[in-house]
Order: structure tokens, then sequence, then C-alpha cells
């Protein structure tokens, strides 16, 4: 098993996409608090339709479950369930 790089990690959270996109994932997160959705502490979490792994993450989200949410992210090698 291989030793993460945090280092490596850390610098690429802070580039000025994955910040974006993180911007993105909150706004979507606030909007669901605000409509009702979600509360902090439930085990929900704002799921991106459509998303793709690159650029603007998509306007249509839903909210589901953290185990499904967790279950549909994509593979690191890029294939996806």
């Amino acid at each position: 098993m291989t030793k993460r790089n945090y280092a490596k990690e850390n610098k690429w959270e802070d580039t000025p996409e994955q910040v974006a996109r993180r911007v993105q994932r909150n706004k979507a997160r606030r909007e669901a608090m605000k409509k009702g959705k979600v509360k902090k502490g439930d085990g929900k979490e704002v799921h991106h339709l459509a998303n793709n792994r690159r650029g603007k993450l998509g306007n249509k989200v839903k909210v589901v479950s953290k185990k499904v949410n967790r279950s549909k992210q994509p593979k690191r090698d890029g294939s996806q369930d």
C-alpha cells in the first residue's frame, strides 16, 4: 500500500479550479439548508446531477443520504459504477 502524499493533495486542493468547485458545492448546500431540505448533522448530502469531473458543477441537485452519494463517486481510474 502506498503512503498518501498530503502535501501534494493540499497543493491540488488550493488550485483555483478546485477552490471554485468547492465554492459551488458549499453554495448548493447553503441553498438546500435555506429551503429546509437538509440540516446540520442529518446525514444528508447534496448530490450534483450530470456532474463531470472537470469544469463547472451542474445546477441540478438533489438531496441523498451520505451512503448513496459516496457510492456514486467515480473511481480513481476515471470509470464510474
